[in-house]
């Protein structure tokens, strides 16, 4: 186990490899939607695509220990997706739905793709999550778990510098313009107040491209709108819980 890294906020798990950084994350992940489970009939679950996505739907497959009850319970989100067809292998919802179906017991009906080529479709989908979450009391109404990833550029979700999105303080879903998303832009993405909101936040980056991001980001010198993911606190009950491989480790 790697010495854990100076400067990042919140907790840190560190691992040799990516892969079992996954296997790290979805033991952590079904610990904490467990948790809710004796609260609330059915989680929610936010994820992110990009690189390490399919590496932890892989993952949460593989666990043989969750139930078809559990499974049954368990609601999956996109954190973000690109503006393309169904068919486009650049979709992220594609990669997950492939990665999860077929290899674990959950119900079609509770995956939860992003509506990208809908008119107003992140009002839409920012809809359908209130509804979901209304059954709750207010101060619950709030994703369970969420999971993001990071680029070497400091972007997390599809905020990306700069991004106008970035000062979203109402909404929780919006189409990130298509001037600060990278291609294919535009870009549909959860936004700081609702992710920051989250029971439990998880950041799972890997890889050696990372270091710099990573390396500014502990520096603690820049804000948001120019390092995104600097913008990603949870509250003061809940820190963010990075998931590094040894790779992403500056030296």
């Amino acid at each position: 186990m790697a010495a854990t890294m100076v400067g990042l906020p919140g907790e840190q798990v560190i691992c040799d490899t990516a892969v079992q950084c996954a296997s790290r994350l979805a033991d952590a992940l079904f610990a904490q939607l467990r948790s809710r489970m004796a609260s609330f009939p059915r989680v929610h679950l936010a994820l992110s695509g990009g690189s390490s996505g399919p590496v932890l739907a892989a993952a949460l497959a593989q666990k043989r220990d969750v139930t078809s009850a559990e499974w049954a319970r368990l609601h999956l989100w996109m954190v973000d997706e690109r503006c393309v067809a169904p068919e486009d292998p650049r979709l992220n919802f594609g990669a997950l739905r492939e990665a999860l179906l077929g290899r674990a017991p959950v119900p079609k009906a509770n995956l939860h793709p992003m509506p990208v080529l809908a008119p107003d479709g992140d009002r839409l989908y920012e809809a359908e999550l209130r509804a979901a979450l209304a059954e709750r009391p207010e101060p619950e109404r709030r994703l369970d778990a969420i999971v993001l990833g990071m680029g070497r550029d400091g972007h997390t979700a599809s905020l990306f510098p700069r991004s106008p999105a970035l000062e979203e303080r109402e909404r929780w879903i919006v189409i990130a313009d298509r001037d600060t998303a990278a291609a294919p832009g535009p870009r549909m993405t959860m936004t700081l107040p609702l992710i920051n909101r989250a029971c439990y936040i998880a950041l799972f980056v890997t890889g050696e491209s990372k270091r710099e991001a990573l390396r500014r980001l502990a520096e603690r010198n820049e804000g948001h709108r120019t390092l995104p993911v600097a913008g990603v606190s949870g509250t003061a009950t809940t820190r963010p819980v990075w998931f590094l491989d040894r790779e992403a480790l500056p030296s």
